[in-house]
């Protein structure tokens, strides 16, 4: 009988617990703090976070319940999701590693986010806001909040990357059909977007202004909650389904990773399918190595590791984190998604005992896009552009294991699809329009 190429897993099969990874790194997490100047970031924390949520910020508690309205809705989002053995691309590649993918593309919006983007929906329902607040790079995330906004009867408003919100007009479209308001970032809703707006109608805008944007939205509103969609820790706690089903499923196939790879910009679905094997690492000894896939336009973990705000407009508190500076002036990209100053506090300190490396790509992408179209070509699925750098770096390493005849197992996480994406490919790769054929 041929190998598997599927690991399916049960409503039954689908945790009922996150995985809060802070109890078990390798010294404590630095908290946050304020600038030496200023009012108290930390102490606005309660006003700018849903209650639930910060308290998950600052939890020990090595496993934190689900309750069973997000389990209901995670069931209703089609987890649990497959894991899929790439055995198409093994074998055009002629590589002796063995090539496993999770399917973070099968959601109702397309990517991983609706993962946290149904939690903080759900507690902020029960806390009894009437609005959420966000910003989004590549879309992914905004589509995520207003999917899982309109599933709990609430309003949402969306600060959208200019440069992305200009060619990603599906993407937008669709976000209206959850009932979204969408922005333009910056924009002329805020005080801090009028500013920049001001002084150039055509600024491309990047996540750290569209954050400033949707946190000052929020504030003003007290019916209103702002909602981040990666970087926090909670945000890597809800995330940690991902990884915990996966581990279910390498059992299923009878194998273990031992290279874990994912692409990175804030390190939502890095953290999402690494953070549960790290815990092995931690806790049992195992050896797998971790790769975070970048851009060069925004290699964050390749950056200092520092004090630095989330936000261009330094609302935030001080986050301990490798960072290229709040402020710093980054080129857009089509993988948009990655294109973010800083990373994950966890990840960041993680990255910094030496347990995650990093590459990153040209910001031209083609190198990128290309081992996306082998892939495509191999496996059917088309990747978001995120996705893509994830999938370059899988084939790399598969490539090394050809060269130097080792048989690994490589676990990459493809965590969208890029149905919505398709200019972007085109652009990058050169595909035409063809003369009509009879």
């Amino acid at each position: 009988m041929k190998e598997s190429r599927e690991f399916i897993l049960k409503a039954d099969d689908l945790p009922n617990k996150w995985y809060n990874i802070i109890p078990d790194l390798p010294e404590p997490l630095p908290p946050p703090k304020d600038p030496p100047e200023g009012y108290s970031r930390v102490d606005d924390l309660p006003n700018m976070l849903i209650h639930e949520c910060l308290k998950q910020e600052m939890s020990d508690q090595r496993w934190i319940p689900i309750p069973e309205g997000i389990r209901e809705l995670y069931l209703a989002a089609g987890r649990p999701r497959p894991l899929f053995r790439a055995k198409n691309l093994e074998e055009k590649l002629g590589t002796p590693a063995k090539l496993f993918y999770k399917s973070e593309f099968f959601s109702p919006t397309g990517s991983h986010k609706v993962n946290t983007a149904l939690a903080q929906a759900y507690y902020a329902k029960q806390e009894g806001f009437e609005r959420l607040t966000t910003e989004t790079g590549a879309g992914q995330w905004g589509n995520a909040l207003a999917y899982a906004a309109s599933l709990n009867d609430l309003d949402c408003t969306i600060f959208w990357v200019r440069a992305v919100y200009r060619w990603k007009e599906q993407r937008l479209k669709f976000m209206q059909m959850y009932g979204a308001d969408v922005y333009a970032s910056p924009s002329k809703k805020t005080e801090f977007g009028k500013k920049l707006y001001k002084e150039n109608p055509n600024h491309n805008g990047s996540l750290g202004i569209a954050i400033s944007e949707g946190l000052e939205e929020a504030k003003k509103d007290p019916k209103a909650v702002y909602c981040l969609g990666s970087v926090l820790n909670h945000v890597m706690v809800h995330q940690s389904i991902i990884g915990l089903e996966t581990k279910t499923q390498m059992e299923l196939a009878g194998t273990y990773p031992d290279i874990v790879i994912s692409c990175l910009g804030g390190g939502s679905n890095f953290g999402g399918i690494a953070i549960p094997f790290m815990h092995d690492v931690l806790k049992k000894k195992t050896e797998i190595k971790f790769i975070a896939s970048q851009s060069k336009a925004a290699p964050n973990l390749q950056g200092e590791y520092k004090y630095d705000f989330a936000d261009h407009a330094e609302m935030t508190p001080m986050l301990k984190m490798y960072s290229l500076g709040h402020q710093v002036t980054m080129v857009p990209i089509r993988g948009d998604g990655l294109r973010y100053h800083g990373c994950s506090p966890i990840l960041s300190l993680l990255r910094h005992h030496g347990y995650i490396d990093t590459v990153a790509y040209p910001e031209d992408e083609k190198y990128v896009f290309e081992r996306a179209r082998e892939f495509v070509q191999a496996e059917g699925f088309l990747p978001a552009p995120e996705s893509a750098y994830s999938i370059a770096c899988a084939i790399d390493e598969a490539i090394k294991c050809k060269e130097e005849n080792e048989e690994k197992v490589v676990l990459f996480n493809v965590s969208g699809h890029g149905f919505m994406d398709v200019d972007g490919y085109a652009e990058i790769l050169g595909l035409k329009k063809q003369p009509e054929r009879a």
